[in-house]
């Protein structure tokens, strides 16, 4: 969902010097798509295909973009209801890129020819103070399950720095960084993607190296990042319960063992297992280790006699981080490659569902050792076009075959934009055409046909 804090200090906004598509010009209204979405699943009458009533919704993780207490806080209310101020810092504006007379970005309120507006984007008087009006959610209408993504897990999705008291004074301070050359920006994007930084020291250096470059905002301590005890303690307030179940699938259990991963029963003979596959020693791609692995095949084997969904956030290819978790550095870490070929061992695993890659995308996995194979089925993200959520439906045929449907669903928001209209409405509306306007935005997350709506079929256990 990647709900962001478009304001934080710790964002890497300047990237765009070096990559257009590093700062996104919708990413103000993430909370109004998300709700959109929201609204898109409660008018939902019964699933596309069979009509039957939907049992649950599932977030694949990356709910929040920055670890941030802000954005923790308007996900949480986005899913279960309330209202929503999507605003930190000063509660009478906003403080950030957008209104900071620098041209790379798209700069709405002003007149000034920004680099957006010379591709077409246009001058919205007021959209500014619209964005970060307080809106309404009406939180969704059945039980909620949540998965963590390595943007939930780290500061920025690939910085293992919560212990760097630096970089938290930083995120909640009053000077945040908001351009940097183009040479220094590629540098820092290539420690990113190589993991040459993971726990962002070379990143500190940078910002403490631009101090003077830097602009003043207003401090605010909500924009702390959250620890993992945080984040299950957020899921299990009963502020944030909705229509359940208590904690989202996380349990005081969870909180007693330092885990993030989970099983829930789905129905009578089928059962869904939450994993946990991000890199707590900072890096965006993901494994899981040996006591994880050890606990997915036992409670396989335990409810033999049900078939599963497995949730994630990462894909099985995106899980070719291997280093040694800080907290359990004698811990093996396991690829996907080898979470695959447990799940292919398996008799009752059907799918494995899960996010990351922010496109649709669906393969068939062949089975092994007595495993009839399993569908591993991944859906675009809402922060990038074609933001669309999935809804799957189960069904026995009844001839000896199971089949997966998984149908790809939009938000309410109307598809045609009016500039005028700046009301939650509105801005849900024109966060859709900016994502598929945005600069350097990917033209191929949609997928192929066979990675939307599709009858996938299984042999049954």
């Amino acid at each position: 969902m990647h709900i962001i804090d478009a304001q934080h200090p710790m964002r890497l906004e300047y990237l765009r010097s070096t990559d257009v598509h590093a700062w996104r010009p919708q990413e103000a209204l993430t909370v109004h798509g998300a709700i959109a979405l929201v609204e898109r699943i409660n008018a939902l009458r019964g699933a596309p295909v069979t009509g039957a009533p939907l049992h649950f919704a599932m977030t694949t993780g990356d709910n929040t973009d920055n670890n941030a207490k802000t954005e923790l806080e308007w996900f949480l209310t986005v899913m279960s209801g309330g209202r929503i101020s999507p605003n930190s810092g000063d509660p009478r504006h906003y403080e950030g890129v957008m209104n900071s007379g620098i041209k790379q970005y798209w700069q709405p309120d002003a007149t000034v020819r920004d680099a957006d507006k010379q591709r077409g984007f246009p001058h919205l008087a007021g959209f500014l103070a619209a964005a970060i009006r307080e809106l309404n959610s009406p939180g969704l209408n059945l039980p909620w399950y949540s998965t963590v993504g390595n943007h939930d897990a780290m500061p920025l999705g690939c910085y293992g720095s919560h212990a760097d008291p630096w970089l938290t004074e930083y995120a909640m301070g009053g000077k945040k960084l908001m351009s940097l050359p183009a040479a220094e920006a590629k540098k820092l994007q290539d420690a990113i993607k190589t993991a040459k930084d993971p726990k962002g020291a070379g990143f500190r250096e940078l910002l403490k190296a631009h101090a003077r470059d830097m602009r003043s905002v207003t401090p605010d301590e909500a924009r702390a990042p959250y620890t993992p005890t945080e984040y299950l303690k957020a899921h299990l307030d009963p502020a944030h319960r909705g229509l359940g179940p208590v904690g989202h699938g996380y349990s005081t259990a969870n909180l007693d063992a330092g885990t993030q991963y989970y099983s829930f029963r789905i129905a009578d003979d089928v059962i869904g297992i939450s994993l946990d596959t991000t890199d707590a020693g900072g890096h965006y791609e993901g494994s899981v280790g040996t006591a994880q692995l050890k606990w997915l095949e036992k409670t396989l084997k335990d409810n033999k006699d049900s078939y599963a969904i497995v949730f994630s956030h990462h894909t099985s290819k995106s899980m070719d981080n291997t280093r040694p978790d800080p907290a359990r550095p004698g811990e093996r870490r396991h690829s996907g490659a080898e979470v695959v070929s447990l799940l292919s061992r398996q008799r009752n695993v059907l799918a494995w569902v899960n996010g990351h890659i922010h496109r649709n995308d669906i393969t068939a996995h062949s089975g092994s050792g007595g495993g009839h194979g399993f569908w591993e089925i991944s859906t675009a993200s809402h922060v990038d076009y074609p933001q669309l959520a999935r809804v799957i439906e189960l069904v026995d045929n009844k001839d000896g075959t199971l089949s997966l449907f998984t149908t790809c669903v939009e938000s309410s928001a109307p598809h045609r934009t009016d500039f005028a209209d700046l009301s939650q409405t509105g801005l849900a509306a024109l966060y859709r055409e900016l994502s598929f306007n945005a600069p350097g935005a990917g033209t191929t997350l949609g997928g192929a046909a066979r990675d939307r709506n599709t009858e996938l079929v299984l042999k049954k256990g």
